[in-house]
């Protein structure tokens, strides 16, 4: 159980355009979805609507690409306004965004950047999630994200780095285990090292997805099943953690609904099993 007393809701999918109608026609059998911040702060009509109905009949917990907690610029308020609000009409059990910066300057990249890991730059981030926590009222959970170069820079490991901050800022972690994959293969760790380091307390939700291995590098492509390497990586983690609410990423050449469940629930027998037996599954 991780220490914010935050439930394992099971294993979910995320909310996606090409699945509204089937969705409220058909309230398939998904334990809860992930809504994506951005799609939904300005949004009113049908996305709203179907958004309304689906948190009237599923938990939700809300997912963003923008908060850029990792850079220089000034908070934008007026966002975290807009995100508190969605969170509070959606009744979200938990506000997650990523580890990175996204722009500087005032200006946006629409990418996910990574960070330098050093004692500036931790108390840099964790000043900042103590006021996005601030003016949300909850804690914020904060996502791993997939990485493809690092900085000389950096005097201290990512993981090492997460443990930290979530201790210092007293925020909660997204662990998105094919992340932690592609990362070390980019990087040349062991991912095994990174589970077995991350502070189990912290860790609210999981992410599990596909990615494309070029050879040379592997890129976070959310565009296919998971591999085999990303599950067993998956059940060393639960062998930790135990059953924790989880969510397969699948966002792009996205299939029908019911195909993005079926790759979903693969999850389920590996997470009970691994925690049973203190293994890494089957």
């Amino acid at each position: 159980m991780n220490r914010f007393g935050l439930a394992d809701l099971g294993i979910g999918i995320g909310l996606r355009t090409a699945h509204f109608g089937e969705i409220l026609a058909e309230a398939p059998a998904v334990d809860w979805f992930e809504v994506l911040s951005e799609n939904f702060l300005d949004a009113g009509g049908r996305p709203l609507h179907v958004l309304d109905r689906v948190a009237e009949r599923y938990p939700v917990a809300l997912h963003g690409v923008s908060l850029s907690i990792g850079s220089t610029d000034p908070l934008d308020r007026a966002y975290l306004r807009k995100l508190k609000a969605l969170a509070e009409r959606t009744r979200a059990r938990w506000v997650s965004d990523h580890l990175c910066w996204t722009g500087v300057l005032g200006r946006n990249t629409h990418d996910l950047l990574p960070l330098p890991y050093d004692e500036a730059t931790l108390r840099h981030v964790t000043r900042r999630v103590k006021q996005v926590q601030e003016v949300l009222e909850r804690p914020l959970v904060l996502e791993n994200p997939s990485t493809y170069l690092a900085f000389t820079a950096s005097t201290m490991t990512e993981w090492e780095f997460l443990a930290r901050l979530c201790d210092d800022a007293g925020c909660g972690l997204l662990l998105d285990v094919n992340n932690v994959y592609v990362s070390g293969y980019n990087h040349g760790f062991d991912p095994r090292q990174y589970i077995d380091a991350v502070p189990v307390d912290r860790v609210v939700q999981v992410h599990l997805a596909g990615h494309t291995n070029h050879g040379t590098h592997i890129l976070d492509t959310h565009d296919g099943p998971a591999t085999s390497a990303v599950w067993s990586l998956y059940s060393h983690l639960c062998a930790r953690t135990g059953p924790v609410s989880t969510l397969f990423e699948w966002d792009a050449s996205i299939p029908p609904l019911d195909a993005v469940r079926r790759e979903a629930e693969k999850a389920r027998p590996l997470r009970s099993a691994a925690w049973r037996t203190g293994t890494d599954g089957p």
